[in-house]
Formats: structure tokens, C-alpha cells, sequence
């Protein structure tokens, strides 16, 4: 008997647990997880940067590859073409800034939070102040937007589009984002 491909794939703010949620999700579903964040920075480390753990995309080093990014897009479009490979591939839960927009299939979800909670989060994942927090938060999503809607015509943020499900993280914590999103995505795929 064929089992039904289960894709899930899911974008949102930083700071918000995407890739906390995918690899809880892949691990529950018992399918592989894929994170374009982790994509791009193999790609960095490819070309010489330090490129490690979640947080080095808030140092300043991290912020040059995002610059490099907006001169050059073949390093999103890399990166965007495999995930979308994979998601073509068979069941996986893929999380990345625009994968939800490339691809018609899969279960989408879009995690969000208030500003302040996640700059208080990636303050102390980044173990830095909460206005540097702050600061980061706002460059790096203001550039990325821009990034995206120059590549693809994306407006990443506003255009909710292609999301079954809209989850406020806020006041939740990770299991509670896991059991709900776990939830819908075992009924919309019948597992």
C-alpha cells in the first residue's frame, strides 16, 4: 500500500521557531527534515565564511553574506531550486523564507510573533541585548523582504496567500506550536 506524500513547509518572522516546529514536526511524522537557512549557509561556508549554528546570520558576518545575497540572487535561486527538488521528491518538511510561494503542493504554514517577543528570544539565542535584538530583527527582515520581492515579486510578510495555516507564537511555547500545527497537518493529510 502507497503512503500519501506528506509535505509541510513552512516560512514566518524570525525569532518565531520554524526551525524548531520543522524538526519536531519531521521527527513526529517520521519524515526528513530541510531548512533553507541551513542551505545557504553551506553555501557561505563554501566561499570562506564562518557559518555555523542559528545564530550567525545576526553577526555582522552573517550580514555581508545577506549583502552579497542582494548583489547577487543565483545564491537564493541555488538554494531555492534544491528545495524545491526536494520538495518534489516526496514527503518532507521544509522550512525556508520562500519555499511556500515556489511550490503548489505541501501543507503551508506561516509562523508569527510581536516584535518585542522575538527580539527577547533572539536575544538570548544570539546572547546579545535586546535593542541590538531589536536592531537586527528589523534590518535583516527590511533587506530580505526587499531581497524577495526583487527575485520573485514575492511580498513576503503581507501576502498570506498560500498558507493553510497563520499561527501566532507569541504566547505559546514550542510543544504548544507543535501540537497545533501537528494537528492540522495529520488531518489535512489523514495521517
Amino acid at each position: 500500500m502507497r503512503k500519501e506524500k506528506v509535505l509541510v513547509l513552512i516560512s514566518g518572522q524570525a525569532a518565531t521557531g520554524k526551525s524548531t516546529l520543522g524538526r519536531g514536526l519531521a521527527r513526529r511524522l517520521g519524515i526528513p527534515y530541510y531548512s533553507g537557512g541551513d542551505a545557504l549557509m553551506r553555501l557561505a561556508r563554501k566561499m570562506g565564511f564562518n557559518a555555523k549554528g542559528r545564530k550567525w546570520w545576526d553577526t555582522e558576518e552573517g550580514m555581508r553574506f545577506l549583502k552579497m545575497r542582494e548583489e547577487n540572487f543565483e545564491f537564493d535561486r541555488k538554494v531555492d531550486e534544491e528545495l524545491v527538488q526536494i520538495a518534489e521528491e516526496g514527503s518532507a518538511v521544509i522550512d525556508g523564507w520562500v519555499i511556500p510561494w515556489l511550490v503548489e503542493d505541501g501543507f503551508k504554514v506561516w509562523l508569527k510573533a510581536d516584535l518585542e517577543t522575538r527580539a527577547a528570544r533572539l536575544a538570548k539565542r544570539g546572547r546579545m541585548g535586546y535593542e541590538e535584538a531589536l536592531r537586527v530583527l528589523r534590518e535583516r527582515e527590511e533587506r530580505n523582504k526587499e531581497l524577495y520581492l526583487r527575485l520573485y515579486g514575492i511580498r513576503w510578510g503581507e501576502d498570506m496567500a498560500p498558507f493553510h495555516l497563520v499561527l501566532d507564537s507569541t504566547r505559546l511555547g514550542k510543544d504548544d506550536v507543535l501540537k497545533v500545527v501537528l494537528t492540522a497537518v495529520k488531518a489535512y493529510f489523514g495521517v
